[in-house]
């Protein structure tokens, strides 16, 4: 892989020069106050910030939140990401309440040297996910004209064919920045020859979300623990009653296959924590995975399970996670998670979170992050670099 760096960048000099860096400034936040629940992606992104303004630069960063529908929209607004990241900073960070108007204009002609502005959400323009060539490639042309070079630290946009991704690195001198080199890395590691015993763990909601991905892994791992709302439709596969359990009816048979070519690999549930309903108060119980009562669901894998996943961990030299085992959020319906969490971190492997809601799950439960070897920023990204997939963002700062 040739890609320029930001060392590379800070080498040619940056002192009162505009840098445009696209972060993933895509926070959750709470529906009730809006207040950013989880400031981890945006704390990836200070290492880049930071080596910037050090040097000097006059740094334009944009970024997208949630899914507006190419319009502002005052929920999805960046401007309190602004003011969490001044506060991590040290600094103001000034705020343009557009992303290429009036506002951006003035905002980004007033920055001084080692200054910092915030453009608002990308995804307040059509043009940001256009598939149009033309529309995307017109709102790039207004975003590229904020800067003289330009960063890329979005590793968790990068498998998204958008403007600010894509097209932009074609309209300037482009560098990838201290995270996604760092990820890139990584990812790069797992995909090349681990060191063995390679274990992979998989959870979350649906097995189509994960199929390519396990079609990928399963030649080049060693075992393949399933867990989450996914297991339940390779439970039915094995002709196992799953209740009212989450189900992919029409992934049963995909699911069989997989297990019948898998050589023994996949390491299914053998408990599970079942509910009477999806709440918080749910009356619940543990349970055979063979045995979950016809009117009862799934929300989490049980004791036993976690056992045995953390004794199929134990001596792994490489370690993959992506996806909770269970409803993390809930407490009743954590302590699968939890589990198989603190079982990856007591391995002497080299462990990789492969971020989205497992990332989130390290942080909401309180686990020690410096326990694993890294934490992506970006779910789909890191699942879209395993499955071999050409990734857009990557494929730009390449050329």
């Amino acid at each position: 892989m040739s890609i320029r760096t930001l060392d590379d960048l800070l080498g040619e000099g940056v002192s009162g020069r505009r840098v445009l860096v696209r972060a993933d400034l895509n926070v959750p936040l709470d529906k009730q106050t809006g207040a950013i629940t989880d400031d981890g992606r945006i704390r990836a992104v200070l290492p880049t910030l930071t080596a910037l303004t050090g040097a000097g630069a006059k740094v334009v960063v944009c970024s997208h939140l949630g899914r507006p529908k190419g319009a502002p929209d005052p929920q999805f607004s960046l401007r309190s990401v602004a003011d969490r990241l001044g506060e991590l900073l040290g600094g103001s960070v000034r705020f343009a309440s557009d992303t290429v108007g009036d506002s951006a204009r003035s905002t980004v002609d007033a920055l001084a040297d080692g200054e910092v502005a915030l453009l608002e959400n990308l995804r307040f323009n059509a043009g940001e996910t256009s598939k149009d060539d033309a529309e995307r490639g017109a709102f790039a042309d207004q975003l590229a004209a904020f800067g003289e070079a330009y960063v890329d630290d979005a590793f968790g946009a990068v498998h998204r064919k958008h403007a600010s991704v894509y097209d932009v690195p074609a309209r300037l001198p482009h560098v990838a920045g201290r995270l996604v080199l760092r990820e890139v890395e990584v990812l790069s590691t797992l995909t090349g020859d681990p060191a063995r015993p390679y274990v992979v763990v998989l959870g979350g909601s649906k097995v189509s979300d994960k199929l390519a991905v396990i079609e990928a892994l399963l030649p080049k791992v060693d075992r393949l623990l399933i867990g989450g709302g996914m297991c339940f439709t390779f439970l039915k596969a094995q002709g196992h009653e799953v209740g009212t359990s989450l189900l992919e009816e029409e992934m049963v048979e995909t699911c069989g296959n997989l297990l019948a070519r898998s050589e023994g690999k996949i390491m299914l549930p053998v408990d599970v924590v079942a509910a009477d309903a999806f709440a918080p108060d749910a009356t619940h119980d543990t349970v055979p995975a063979d045995g979950i009562p016809s009117h009862r669901l799934g929300l989490d894998i049980g004791p036993e399970t976690v056992a045995g996943f953390a004794a199929a961990l134990k001596g792994a030299r490489t370690i993959f996670w992506n996806g909770p085992m269970g409803v993390f959020e809930m407490p009743a319906f954590a302590n699968g998670t939890r589990g198989v969490a603190e079982a990856i971190a007591k391995t002497d492997a080299f462990t990789v979170v492969g971020g989205g809601d497992s990332a989130a799950a390290v942080r909401a439960l309180g686990l020690d992050e410096s326990s694993f070897g890294h934490i992506s920023t970006g779910g789909g990204a890191s699942l879209e670099y395993l499955e071999g997939k050409t990734l857009p963002g990557i494929a730009a700062l390449e050329k």
